[in-house]
């Protein structure tokens, strides 16, 4: 598809200025930005009447298969069900101006192909297949009088228990063997699974390295779910290169995070909507009370890291019906930063986190042709890219989807 759009003011991430001038897209990529360019043939031709341009956004943490907060309620339900709903989720994510997002357990192989192939409408999508859990861990689901599982590859459900270095290993590659861009391990306790405390840590360390060494041996690198500081620390400490949520961080997090060159991926908006709809949406009781214990924090977890100069990229967490307040993660973050950065988190930040730095989350000549029209600057007000009468266009693959 190629694609021209004309007098724009269009955004330099980096420098967080705007340039006045035309933007070219070209078989499915940014050809060129400038003033006064040529429109070949064939070229749609479109005047945004000097509208802010961005890049398309990132949401480097999502569960595009979480049709239900219920996440054990998963593994009953047929995958093609499963799926139906995963294509409604991510048409809707796309709607929102999201072109890539990273699923943190839960997508496959499949759902990706589907979606490069045009199959289902929605953003490129990064996967790490199933989360990997230790007995009793934050995707062990079973409640506290169940004893068989059930890992058979049909199930749907976001985790897989293995325990012990060995078994690790195996699941490690496994993943990676069905195409896995990252392993995502559950480091501590958390809100949705049934049996576990959230101050619990998890994995022994040795487990822990096992699953970041099968990583890096692929050129890949392990994310992980964890809360308070003791979990981060153990967790960095192992060579996990992005840590989730992180709400409980400490001083000694951030000087880890630092030495590390990893990445915090807060998500803030999953505890706002989990404490206002979660029950309505499937969250079992158990697991609402935990919310508290991680909702105060978040904010101030992001401001120290942002403060300590922790590289950071955006993520929303959101399950079931609530998938629908993901832009409010930039109102919840611009209480903490400037909204420059608050979109960096989720344009360039998310974009090095991923492995795609001058593919994705910018404008530059080369890159893929996604972006944004808006209606309103979002470096005065983060709120405009959570807002969708603001959102002009939608380009993917240079493209107005």
């Amino acid at each position: 598809m190629n694609l021209l759009l004309r007098n724009a003011l269009l955004l330099d991430v980096a420098t967080g200025e705007y340039t006045e001038g035309d933007l070219r897209c070209a078989d499915g990529r940014i050809a060129e930005t400038g003033t006064g360019l040529r429109a070949p043939d064939g070229t749609r031709v479109v005047d945004v009447a000097g509208a802010h341009v961005v890049p398309g956004l990132i949401d480097a943490h999502v569960h595009v298969t979480a049709s239900t907060a219920d996440l054990g309620a998963l593994r009953a339900m047929a995958p093609s069900y499963v799926t139906a709903h995963a294509a409604r989720i991510m048409a809707a994510m796309l709607g929102r101006g999201f072109t890539t997002v990273r699923d943190n357990s839960g997508a496959d192989h499949g759902l990706a192909d589907a979606q490069a192939e045009g199959l289902i409408r929605g953003p490129r999508l990064l996967f790490c297949g199933k989360g990997l859990s230790q007995t009793g861990g934050h995707a062990d689901f079973r409640g506290r009088g169940e004893h068989l599982t059930d890992d058979h590859p049909c199930c749907a459900g976001v985790g897989r228990i293995a325990d012990g270095v060995d078994a690790v290993r195996v699941a490690a590659r496994d993943e990676l063997r069905k195409g896995a861009h990252h392993i995502k391990v559950m480091a501590s306790g958390g809100v949705a699974s049934p049996t576990d405390r959230i101050d619990s840590t998890q994995y022994s360390m040795d487990e822990l390295r096992a699953a970041v060494e099968e990583a890096e041996a692929a050129n890949r690198y392990v994310a992980a779910h964890a809360y308070t500081a003791r979990a981060v620390n153990r967790a960095l400490e192992a060579g996990v290169r992005s840590i989730e949520h992180g709400n409980l961080i400490d001083d000694t997090s951030v000087e880890l995070f630092l030495r590390h060159d990893a990445y915090l991926v807060p998500t803030l908006v999953t505890y706002w909507a989990l404490k206002e709809e979660g029950r309505a949406f499937g969250l079992p009781e158990d697991s609402w009370r935990k919310v508290d214990e991680v909702l105060d924090a978040g904010l101030a977890a992001l401001e120290r890291a942002a403060r300590g100069g922790v590289r950071l990229a955006f993520g929303t967490d959101l399950l079931g019906g609530m998938h629908r307040h993901q832009s409010h993660e930039f109102r919840l973050r611009a209480e903490v930063q400037a909204p420059i950065d608050v979109l960096r988190a989720a344009t360039s930040g998310a974009a090095e986190l991923l492995g795609m730095s001058g593919e994705i989350g910018t404008l530059d000549a080369g890159a893929h042709a996604d972006l944004l029209v808006l209606d309103g600057d979002p470096l005065m007000d983060a709120g405009v890219l959570a807002d969708r009468k603001h959102l002009r266009h939608v380009v993917q693959a240079g493209a107005v989807v």
